[in-house]
């Protein structure tokens, strides 16, 4: 059970840390944009947001 005290000192925790969310973020980033098609479909949800403003704008008109 030794080993479990590892992980009580901060020297050795944000190292591992930071690997483990350098590798995380390194995983999205190819999830992502590792297919093309599934890129292109994420990028049209960035309009989202603006879809509510367009629709009202139509209603009032």
């Amino acid at each position: 059970m030794e080993w479990l005290s590892w992980f009580s000192r901060p020297e050795n925790t944000k190292p591992l840390a930071l690997i483990i969310f350098f590798v995380t973020f390194i995983g999205i980033l190819i999830y992502v944009y590792g297919s093309r098609k599934r890129g292109q479909k994420l990028e049209s949800y960035r309009d989202i947001p603006f879809l509510d403003d367009q629709d009202a704008n139509k209603d009032k008109q």
